[in-house]
């Protein structure tokens, strides 16, 4: 079994994401916990929080997975955008606890001339800051297409990213199909081979969740450019045999297609289809 969903937008309340979702036939989503592009954020609701709560225990939705905001760059070569990340960071944690053990996701950063070596140590720095042993939330590093200067293209820089955080047990990642095949790792053709290397690397447990994209690119083009279900370079069959690789069995699986909401409702509905309608 896996949970399927995509991103949602909070701008309607929390409660009414999970309502949109149920009528999209989805049992997990994704929102940002405060613009995407920009960093304001949405103040927190407790009651519509706890509304949320109960409908997703209610109706057996699968872990929330909150996405952090693209200019949160908690590797930047300038101090102040290191810490306004920080800052972010912190802030979206604390509104985090009123989803008690759900997951938080984000682009691990760019280090911007510095060097991996440094952005690898000014992430771990920074989540060490603000994980604390109180923290109930799952903190995903999500696998990136590697463009510029990204940090997180390969598992190994990841797993150093972990290696060095203190609260180890705090820290996941988040696979997303998309960037790991731009980044170069053969998803269409050696599928076992790229999960097997990932167990060997970082360790499977600590695979939390899926952003399940087709490419528009080929692969380790290094572009990240997301396409819908079987449009892209990935193919059909490829997506189809990672939404039902026993691996990833139980994750929840978030669509980041380029889609309207008749495109994510058919997708949704295509990969229960293939689950045999779970």
């Amino acid at each position: 079994m896996i949970y399927i969903g995509c991103h949602l937008s909070v701008a309607n309340g929390y409660e009414a994401m999970g309502r949109t979702m149920l009528a999209f036939g989805g049992n997990t989503f994704a929102y940002f916990t405060r613009n995407p592009r920009g960093g304001r954020s949405r103040e927190a609701d407790p009651e519509d929080a706890g509304a949320l709560n109960a409908l997703l225990r209610r109706e057996g939705f699968g872990p929330l997975v909150a996405h952090g905001s693209y200019t949160m760059n908690l590797c930047a070569a300038n101090p102040q955008t290191r810490a306004n990340g920080l800052d972010m960071l912190e802030k979206d944690l604390a509104v985090m606890e009123l989803f008690p053990g759900n997951l938080y996701n984000f682009h691990p950063g760019a280090h911007v001339g510095q060097g991996a070596e440094a952005g690898v140590a000014l992430i771990a720095e920074a989540l060490n800051r603000v994980l604390t042993p109180e923290g109930s939330t799952t903190v995903l590093l999500e696998t990136m297409a590697g463009k510029g200067s990204e940090v997180g293209a390969s598992f190994e820089e990841l797993r150093e990213i972990i290696d060095r955080v203190e609260r180890r047990e705090r820290i996941g990642v988040c696979f997303d199909t998309c960037h790991t095949w731009d980044a170069g790792y053969d998803l269409a053709g050696d599928l076992d081979g790229v999960l097997t290397r990932f167990d060997r690397v970082i360790g499977l447990d600590r695979l939390r969740a899926v952003h399940f994209n087709d490419s528009k690119n080929e692969r380790g083009s290094r572009k990240d450019r997301h396409e819908k279900l079987g449009r892209g370079a990935l193919g059909l069959e490829a997506m189809k045999r990672v939404a039902l690789h026993p691996a990833l069995a139980g994750r929840p699986f978030i669509l980041e297609t380029p889609n309207d909401d008749a495109g994510y409702i058919e997708e949704i509905r295509l990969v229960r289809e293939w689950l045999g309608g779970e």
